[in-house]
C-alpha cells in the first residue's frame, strides 16, 4: 500500500475501551485521528461486563461495537484493522505501520495497547479463564452468589486480595509454593476467616468452563465455585519499549510509566488503559483514555 503522507493529529494504537474513550474526546475536539486496532481485547474471554456505569451486565463486545459506531460517526476519524508495528520517531512527530503494510504519520501517538496475561501453568486453568477462573472480584464476584471461593497466591499482595474476596464468599488462599504469609498477614486472614492451603495444586476440575473444585497434589479435592487468579502481565505490544518509553515494574508485572496527564517519558507519546494503570477495569480504562486525550490535545496547542 502507498504511504499516507498527510499527518494525523494523533494515531491511537488500540481500539478497546481506553482507545475508544480517547478517540471520542479527540474527535470532539475536531482533531484528525487514526485508530489502529487488531481486535484482541483483554477481556474477550468474559461473557459479561459488570461495574461499568450504565452498561452493567452487557457483553463487552457489544459495548465496544456501540462505542466504535459512535466514534466513527465523527468525520475526522479513520479506523484501520490490524496490528500496529514499526513505530518511529521523526522530526515532526511519529510514523507507524498498520497490519497491511501502510505507513502513517502523526504529530502525536497514544498507546492504548492493553496488557497480555501470562497465566499460571496449572491444568484446567487457561480454558476457564474469564469464566470460572477470574481476576477481579469487583467485576465478577457478585454474580457468584456466595459459596466457596479460592484465591491463588501470586506475590506479597495475595493475603490482602484473599481478605478482600472474603466479602463475596467463603475463601481459601492457595499458596501453591508462594512464600508463607507474615504474622500481620496471618492475623488479617484469621480476622476475615480465610482458610490457608499450603499443598500445591495438581489441577482444576469441572465440566466445561464450570469449576467443581481444585485437585491438590496429595489427591484431595477442595470444592470451589470459582478461583481468583492473577499471573504476571506485560504490554501486549512492544511499541512503547521500542520507542524508548520508560517502563515500571509493579508487583503484578510491567506497565508503561506515565504522569498525571498520561505523558510517557518520550515527548509526544501518551499512554492509556490497563497498560498504564494499576487498576484494571473497564471504568478505569475509559477514565484513563479520556485523561490521556485531554493531555494529548493540550500538547497540540
Amino acid at each position: 500500500m502507498p504511504d499516507t503522507t498527510t499527518p494525523y493529529d494523533a494515531i491511537i494504537v488500540g481500539g478497546s475501551f481506553a482507545g475508544l474513550s480517547a478517540g471520542l474526546q479527540l474527535a470532539r475536539a475536531r482533531r484528525r485521528i487514526l485508530v489502529i486496532d487488531e481486535g484482541s481485547r483483554r477481556n474477550r474471554f468474559s461473557s459479561h461486563s459488570h461495574g461499568f456505569l450504565g452498561q452493567d451486565g452487557r457483553e463487552p463486545a457489544a459495548i465496544v461495537a456501540e462505542a466504535k459506531a459512535q466514534l466513527l460517526a465523527y468525520p475526522t476519524v479513520t479506523w484501520r484493522e490490524g496490528r500496529a508495528s514499526e513505530a518511529r520517531a521523526e522530526a515532526d512527530g511519529f510514523s507507524i505501520a498498520d497490519g497491511d503494510g501502510g505507513r502513517h504519520q502523526a504529530r502525536r501517538l497514544l498507546l492504548a495497547t492493553g496488557l497480555r496475561d501470562e497465566l499460571p501453568e496449572i491444568s484446567g486453568l487457561r480454558e476457564r479463564w474469564g469464566r470460572s477462573v477470574l481476576h477481579c472480584p469487583y467485576c465478577h464476584g457478585y454474580e457468584l452468589g456466595g459459596g466457596r471461593l479460592g484465591v491463588l497466591a501470586s506475590g506479597t499482595h495475595s493475603a490482602q486480595k484473599a481478605a478482600l474476596v472474603a466479602d463475596w464468599g467463603e475463601v481459601t488462599l492457595f499458596l501453591n509454593g508462594e512464600p508463607e504469609p507474615d504474622t500481620e498477614q496471618l492475623a488479617l486472614l484469621a480476622r476475615r476467616e480465610v482458610a490457608l492451603e499450603r499443598t500445591r495444586l495438581a489441577g482444576i476440575e469441572g465440566q466445561g468452563e464450570a469449576m467443581s473444585g481444585i485437585r491438590l497434589a496429595d489427591g484431595r479435592l477442595v470444592p470451589l465455585k470459582a478461583l481468583f487468579a492473577t499471573g504476571r502481565v506485560c504490554p501486549a505490544s512492544p511499541i512503547a519499549a521500542e520507542l524508548g518509553c520508560e517502563l515500571e515494574d509493579m508487583p503484578f508485572g510491567v506497565i508503561v510509566r506515565a504522569d498525571e496527564w498520561k505523558r510517557t517519558s518520550v515527548p509526544g507519546v501518551f499512554v492509556a488503559g490497563d497498560v498504564a494503570v494499576a487498576r484494571h477495569s473497564i471504568a478505569s480504562a475509559v477514565a484513563d483514555g479520556a485523561t490521556a486525550a485531554v493531555g494529548l490535545h493540550q500538547s497540540l496547542l
